[in-house]
């Protein structure tokens, strides 16, 4: 897997990813079980690839960011 996602997309993918994980503490129904979908902005930019980005052929990591 060839990385995918810049360190600018990186910042952006952990903000949304913690914000959505908030919900599990401020809401109290089932709703806030939606925050679990905060795991899957985190996970990406944990591993810098996104399988949507590369369907797409999408690709904010810089030449010089990008594993040889």
């Amino acid at each position: 897997m060839k990385a995918n996602i810049g360190d600018t997309e990186r910042v952006i993918r952990v903000i949304i990813g913690l914000a959505l994980l908030s919900l599990l503490f401020i809401l109290k129904d089932n709703a806030s079980y939606w925050g679990l979908l905060g795991l899957i902005p985190l996970a990406t930019a944990g591993i810098r690839w996104c399988p949507l980005s590369a369907l797409f052929g999408i690709n904010t990591c810089a030449a010089e960011q990008r594993p040889h």
